[in-house]
């Protein structure tokens, strides 16, 4: 599936995730309520402007939210639940375009009881600014500019 490039880590979201392998989704970064994500943006992910589709920018700031709030190893207490979107809100700043390299930072704002609160920025760079060394829950070096902005409403439930 998705390639990862966290040596030995892997997300048991990615294992039979279509979608995210097609669009050369690459895990960056995993950490308790944290998810960093790059993706390439290909000839057909555009829309007849030429520039990215929404609703790819959409599904890239959606697998971020839905690694951030899925445990990459999940413990006892993780079984029988999983954690879903209740609702999401994305605005669009800047357009993206072929050839760009985007990177999603996921991070959790709030959690009580099933319920929780995600943000993701979605930014876009020229191949050769990307700078994949940096190590941090921050904007990764190179990330290149905020094109969206991703609020993910979460909720735990159980496994059916």
């Amino acid at each position: 599936m998705a390639e990862l490039t966290i040596p030995g880590k892997t997300h048991p979201l990615l294992n039979n995730d279509y979608a995210s392998e097609w669009m050369g989704i690459e895990v960056l970064e995993l950490a308790d309520g944290h998810a960093t994500l790059r993706m390439p943006l290909r000839q057909e992910m555009l829309n007849g402007f030429g520039m990215a589709h929404g609703g790819m920018i959409f599904a890239f700031g959606d697998t971020a939210f839905a690694l951030a709030c899925n445990p990459a190893e999940p413990g006892p207490h993780d079984e029988g639940t999983m954690t879903v979107a209740s609702g999401v809100d994305i605005n669009f700043i800047k357009s993206a375009y072929r050839g760009q390299v985007l990177t999603a930072v996921a991070n959790r704002r709030a959690s009580t009881g099933r319920s929780g609160i995600y943000d993701v920025q979605i930014y876009a760079a020229d191949p050769d600014a990307v700078d994949l060394t940096a190590e941090s829950t921050t904007i990764p070096a190179g990330a290149g500019e905020l094109i969206a902005e991703f609020r993910g409403r979460s909720r735990t439930i159980s496994k059916k």
